[in-house]
C-alpha cells in the first residue's frame, strides 16, 4: 500500500495506516452497511481514521472499490463497501 500526504512519514506511519486499512477493509468486505462510529467501535480505530480509510478504498492504488454512502439525517451517514473483485481492470 502506498500512502502519501504532506505529513506522511513512511517509517512512522506505514505500518499503522496499513493495519488500519486492513482492519476496516476486512470488516466492510461483508457488504453490511455501517456508520463510522459502528466501524470505529468494532475496529478500535478513530472515526476520522475510518473515514480516511474508506476514502482510500475508492482510489485505484487501493483497489478502486465502490464505497456507497447513505445519508441517515443530521450529518450521519452509513457506508457500504462493494469490493472490486477485478482490480486488474482498473
Amino acid at each position: 500500500m502506498q500512502f502519501n500526504g504532506a505529513d506522511y512519514e513512511d517509517a512512522r506511519d506505514a505500518l499503522r495506516l496499513s493495519s488500519q486499512y486492513l482492519r476496516v477493509f476486512m470488516l466492510m468486505r461483508d457488504g453490511m452497511p455501517r456508520t463510522l462510529d459502528e466501524i470505529a467501535s468494532i475496529t478500535g480505530d478513530p472515526p476520522a481514521s475510518v473515514s480516511a480509510q474508506l476514502r482510500h478504498m475508492r482510489k485505484p492504488r487501493f483497489g478502486a472499490h465502490l464505497v456507497e454512502r447513505d445519508h441517515l439525517g443530521h450529518g450521519l451517514y452509513r457506508y457500504t463497501l462493494i469490493e472490486n473483485t477485478c482490480p486488474d481492470l482498473i
